[in-house]
């Protein structure tokens, strides 16, 4: 074994001990203790192993399908726009500054990051990098407010993976925020750089 692995694999061990623990205090607490045992230990322990885990990876896969968000890039952007039931869209979000690009439908999980300190747009893009991640493009940024439109409410989600360089060397990245009760679709300038409050939308590479 590797000293890479070996922190991983103590770190699993402990869960799995945890786990079963766990069942061993339920099973004593509904009386199926020797039960158990027997399913553990006996001619049908690897039965009772594959259940385990086939039931495991049914509620991972369920966990994992309600994060997942869904870009479907048969819909136009102005379709994704109004999917989304914003109550307000900044004007110069079209598809000639925002060209979209991708087919088909494309899942995916996403990560919010938050920083809790001011950061440059560079300092985010080198950062995502690090961890295997890269910035949100706009449709990605719309399929996530389209499925979670009350997260806007609580912070500003920016998309860094869609730029508009409209005037010179000014740049513009789309932003899902609020004011008031309104959701808002808005734009914000790459240059000018990110509050503590801003986070970012994200997805592994």
């Amino acid at each position: 074994m590797s000293k890479k692995n070996a922190p991983l694999l103590m770190s699993a061990a402990g869960v799995i001990g945890g786990f079963f623990e766990k069942l061993v205090a339920k099973a004593k607490a509904l009386g199926a203790l020797d039960q158990l045992h027997e399913l553990m230990v006996g001619d049908r322990s690897e039965e009772f192993i594959s259940q385990v885990v086939g039931l495991t990876m049914k509620m991972v896969n369920t966990v994992h399908d309600g994060l997942c968000i869904v870009v479907d890039y048969s819909r136009s952007l102005a379709e994704m726009i109004k999917a989304g039931h914003y109550d307000w869209v900044n004007s110069d979000i079209t598809d000639k500054h925002f060209p979209v690009k991708g087919s088909g439908k494309t899942k995916l999980v996403p990560e919010i990051i938050h920083y809790n300190k001011y950061m440059s747009s560079d300092a985010v893009i080198q950062d995502l990098d690090q961890r295997g991640l890269r910035p949100a493009t706009l449709a990605e940024l719309l399929a996530y407010g389209e499925k979670n439109p009350d997260e806007q409410h609580k912070y500003p989600i920016v998309a860094l993976g869609s730029v508009w360089r409209f005037w010179l060397s000014s740049r513009d990245v789309a932003c899902l925020c609020s004011f008031a009760s309104e959701r808002k679709l808005d734009l914000s300038y790459w240059d000018g750089g990110w509050h503590d409050h801003y986070r970012f939308l994200a997805f592994r590479k």
